[in-house]
């Protein structure tokens, strides 16, 4: 049967209609993207003693009015009382404007919307914790919120239908976005999205995102170490034992050893898994250590192996490249002819 669109409401700040071939998802036809506006969670507002992600966005006497990330940026208070364990001399160096924090929910007044959290209750262990959760939903929250702007439909519509349901079934909707992207999920009725009820060309659509939105990304680790030896065998020695270590790349980790300058060698590999990258470049310098120090020479690590940023990578590359200019010959350095 085909589908009928009905005219649900119709103003001219808010004109929606109700498709029924999206799965009774409303479509949004305005321009000021109201309709993007969405919780995380199913839940309006957060459990007493949960742990919150918050941006400060003014700081007053009594304490830091803040927004709630996870719950749509409503507004609650960090009480002064609550900012530190310690006496409290300047509430700027706790707190800055802009900054995201980590707190805890201490009451909820749903009737009057009131939130009060505390900052010092919370622990180094909650926050890397809270951080990974928050990270994730953050994730989901983009894959919605991009196909719901791209099919103008109402986000809230999208995380009734999908992310809501998939929270509830899988503890995370961000594990069940992973565990649709697998082959074995692919082949079998295992597909998260096969107990959703949305359209196909919807699923094709957010399963298509995801695989490019989560997709892992190769991470690279970087060993930074000194090898020298000043026996005969000199140079082929530090060849040979950095040959060695190059000889621990696997098909799909490759170890790579670049000369900053004499003795400072840099390893480094592409990665999709960190601990395994950190783990064969450690076995590297184990072996270059064992085969240079049986030739009579030494080895030392300046950084142990370690995810590194593009920033870290980028000064790298402007050393190498000074250090590269510098070495140049330039006309001064030619004999003069006779």
């Amino acid at each position: 049967m085909a589908s009928e669109e009905k005219t649900v409401t119709v103003t001219d700040a808010v004109p929606t209609t109700l498709d029924e071939s999206d799965g009774s998802m409303r479509l949004y036809i305005g321009d000021d993207k109201i309709n993007l506006d969405c919780r995380f969670y199913e839940q309006q507002y957060p459990e007493i003693e949960s742990l919150v992600v918050v941006t400060v966005r003014h700081i007053a006497d009594m304490g830091a009015y803040v927004s709630l990330l996870e719950y749509n940026n409503i507004e609650g208070m960090i009480l002064l009382s609550e900012l530190s364990r310690r006496r409290i001399r300047s509430i700027n160096k706790l707190l800055r404007v802009g900054r995201n924090e980590v707190v805890m929910v201490l009451r909820v007044d749903k009737e009057k919307g009131y939130i009060d959290l505390s900052k010092r209750r919370v622990s180094p262990e909650d926050i890397a914790a809270c951080e990974d959760r928050y990270n994730k939903a953050k994730a989901v929250h983009g894959v919605l919120r991009h196909t719901a702007e791209k099919r103008k439909l109402y986000l809230q519509d999208l995380y009734e239908k999908v992310g809501w349901p998939l929270y509830k079934k899988y503890g995370h909707a961000y594990d069940a976005f992973k565990l649709a992207l697998t082959e074995d999920a692919l082949m079998t009725t295992d597909d998260p999205f096969n107990e959703v009820e949305i359209p196909a060309d919807l699923k094709d659509e957010l399963k298509t995102y995801i695989r490019r939105r989560l997709a892992p990304q190769p991470i690279k680790i970087r060993s930074d170490i000194e090898v020298s030896c000043y026996t005969y065998e000199g140079i082929d020695a530090i060849r040979e034992a950095l040959f060695a270590g190059m000889a621990l790349s696997t098909d799909t980790t490759q170890i790579k050893i670049k000369l900053i300058a004499p003795p400072i060698y840099v390893l480094s590999t592409m990665t999709l898994e960190k601990d395994a990258g950190i783990n064969l470049l450690t076995k590297a310098n184990d072996v270059i250590r064992s085969t240079i120090t049986g030739k009579g020479g030494k080895m030392d690590v300046k950084m142990e192996p370690r995810a590194v940023s593009l920033r870290e990578e980028t000064e790298l590359q402007a050393m190498m490249d000074r250090l590269a200019l510098e070495n140049e010959e330039v006309d001064g350095d030619e004999p003069e002819d006779d």
